[in-house]
């Protein structure tokens, strides 16, 4: 009687398959409710909160988002270059917020950038800028002509220009394996926006995808090389050392002086390698952007050209341009501010809501992400006048606040308040050394084969690149 009692009490338990079936299907029916939620609710739930207050905008789409229309609009858009001379660009670089703008009321939002640290030792960098420079001009000399003109495109030479400079400034030594680092940051960036334009799926950054697994893979190897140089630098300043003369050992220095053995103060090493990667954007794709517009823009313009190359002459002559001089050159301040206003190297700046907040007199749930569309505000007529997509540095002849008409928030191409971009003075010292070096030597103008074709790679590019003329003089 008991074994039989017994032999019917295993045929009633459940088989270990059918337990792990049913953990299986309460698994997933738990992943299900949650996608659902993450990608459904909340965001129709933050849609409905924002459009009651009168926020308008697309209408959300499950997964996709903007994504698909954005990428859409963005194709028509790049297939009609500008003409030259026009610099309104938000049509042909941000072409569905040009249309909701139009569309809708337009809310603006301040937020600020990255956390700046380094902005004191500028004038340590300027000899190294020089050098740079020097070695840059000699060889665009070297490939002139007998009537002594030469066609280059400058889009390239400015970014091997300021990813030089920005290696030998954060790494010294080391500054062959700093190229290296933005190298494969530069690839990182086109295949991060790449994979911007696909649907998103939730757990699709952990799919072993090619471009995935290829994004890992550059991750693993910058931070293995940052770290090995980290590590070699801290070795040293520990035996005494002096490692001060560059970015990196400034940053590693001042950590260790910051924690002075305490692990609890100071930065980690994933820490430092997060700002080393940060000197990419920082240092060197901010200043190639700058310095590419600018003339572009010049060769657009002879005449502001001719008057910024006579203020270079009477500074300087011949000589090589020093910091206290740098600062004071006015005419070509204007000229670098103008175009940053018409071009500003990031067109968008983002931050996401923690916590209910109200700004502007909206009460933004948490959970939403703010844009502040900083190409709108530069080409806003109401804060810059009739003329605000036309190039006229003279706006800039009194300084920012007048030309903001005393709404200093209206101008930040680098951002603004504690999170400012570290990579302001870096990038404003670098153009003005580059551009006097350049107006010294050459006269430019546009190739024929140029076209006027502005659109973002995380920065704003030259789509077809920048050919340029150049005259020796």
């Amino acid at each position: 009687m008991a074994t039989r009692a017994l032999l019917t009490l295993r045929e009633s338990s459940p088989s270990p398959w059918a337990v792990v079936g049913v953990a299986a299907a309460a698994a997933l029916l738990w992943l299900a409710a949650w996608t659902l939620e993450w990608a459904w609710w909340t965001p129709r739930r933050l849609d409905r909160t924002l459009r009651a207050q009168g926020v308008r905008g697309t209408r959300y789409r499950l997964f996709t988002g903007d994504v698909r229309e954005s990428a859409r609009r963005n194709r028509d858009a790049r297939t009609k270059p500008l003409p030259l001379g026009c610099h309104d660009i938000i049509p042909r670089v941000q072409p569905m917020f040009h249309d909701l703008v139009k569309e809708n009321a337009q809310i603006l939002l301040a937020i600020y950038w990255i956390i700046s640290v380094l902005l004191s030792h500028s004038q340590r960098m300027l000899p190294v800028f020089s050098t740079c420079c020097v070695e840059m001009i000699t060889r665009w000399e070297n490939l002139m002509s007998s009537e002594g003109s030469s066609e280059i495109d400058v889009w390239p030479e400015f970014q091997n220009l300021t990813g030089d400079a920005i290696s030998r400034t954060a790494f010294g030594s080391s500054y062959q394996e700093g190229r290296r680092i933005f190298q494969m940051q530069g690839e990182l960036a086109e295949r991060l926006i790449q994979s911007f334009q696909t649907i998103f799926i939730p757990g699709y950054w952990f799919l072993p995808t090619k471009n995935n697994r290829r994004m890992r893979q550059i991750n693993r190897e910058i931070s293995k090389l940052l770290r090995g140089m980290i590590e070699k630098r801290d070795k040293a300043i520990k035996n005494g050392e002096t490692n001060n003369d560059d970015l990196l050992g400034i940053l590693v220095e001042s950590n260790m002086r910051e924690s002075d053995g305490n692990v609890n103060l100071g930065m980690t090493t994933e820490d430092i390698i997060e700002e080393c990667k940060l000197f990419y954007f920082a240092g060197m794709e901010t200043t190639s952007v700058l310095l590419t517009w600018t003339i572009i823009v010049l060769s657009m313009h002879p005449e502001w050209q001719e008057l910024a190359r006579e203020e270079v002459l009477n500074y300087f002559g011949r000589a090589r341009p020093d910091f206290d001089s740098l600062s004071r050159l006015k005419i070509v301040t204007m000229i670098l501010y103008e175009v940053l206003r018409l071009y500003p190297p990031v067109i968008f700046l983002t931050r996401r809501t923690y916590k209910e907040m109200e700004l502007g007199g909206i009460k933004y749930p948490a959970g939403v992400n703010l844009m502040m569309p900083l190409l709108f505000i530069h080409h806003d007529p109401t804060i810059w006048g009739k003329d605000a997509s036309e190039f006229n540095p003279e706006r800039f002849a009194e300084g920012i606040s007048n030309a903001t008409k005393y709404q200093q928030t209206a101008f930040f191409p680098f951002g603004w308040g504690p999170r400012i971009c570290i990579g302001q003075n870096f990038a404003l010292l670098e153009a003005k050394m580059a551009l006097c070096t350049i107006l010294q030597r050459f006269s430019f103008e546009l190739s024929p084969s140029y076209t006027h074709a502005p659109y973002t790679v995380i920065t704003l590019h030259p789509e077809h690149g920048a050919p340029i003329k150049l005259k020796k003089l």
